[in-house]
């Protein structure tokens, strides 16, 4: 069975041009949704991933109603290929992986996805390496400074409880035992 899927991004467009392209293009049951494809959880695209058999054919607008990022649109074609169906999109004809062409399109887009993935890796990481050397700290802020430091270890030497430590200096007692590396 062709199944059509649309989808606008906010409850002020219509899908009015993606319905009627659906429909001419042989589409018997049609998912419709207004929401973000980033940001919003689509519920008629799961049921339809869900209520997909084999031999079913996805049929969108555009690929970027299905998916708006080349990671999501890999993900959600697997699940299709999975399921034994298909999916193609009218307004980008080498997207559709009943041939062996588009099959091959999305193989190249599964190579380009990792390789961009691998090279973010990498440059996050040698970003991170770089800016711990010139003495960057990562992490939340301490809540205490150098000088709420030194006055909470004079303090605890001179005797006095976490707890009272704790409230002079307005935080919790967790935060003492984390910058004074006492033992609780």
């Amino acid at each position: 069975m062709k199944i059509g899927y649309a989808r606008v991004s906010t409850e002020d467009q219509q899908l009015t041009f993606q319905l009627q392209a659906l429909k001419e293009a042989g589409c018997k049951k049609i998912y419709q949704e207004k929401v973000s494809g980033d940001h919003g959880e689509r519920k008629e695209l799961g049921k339809m991933l869900e209520n997909l058999r084999e031999n079913d054919g996805i049929i969108v607008w555009r690929l970027d109603r299905l998916a708006r990022s080349t990671q999501k649109l890999l993900e959600i074609a697997d699940k299709i290929h999975q399921a034994g169906a298909h999916f193609r999109s009218i307004s980008e004809p080498w997207a559709d992986t009943i041939s062996s062409a588009g099959r091959m399109v999305m193989t190249v887009f599964a190579g380009i996805a990792e390789f961009e993935k691998e090279l973010i890796i990498e440059r996050t990481s040698r970003g991170r390496h770089s800016a711990k050397e010139r003495g960057v700290k990562f992490g939340r802020l301490s809540k205490l400074n150098p000088e709420q430091k030194n006055l909470a270890s004079r303090l605890f030497s001179e005797g006095k409880s976490i707890k009272q430590i704790a409230k002079t200096l307005n935080v919790h007692s967790s935060t003492l035992y984390r910058n004074l590396e006492i033992q609780s």
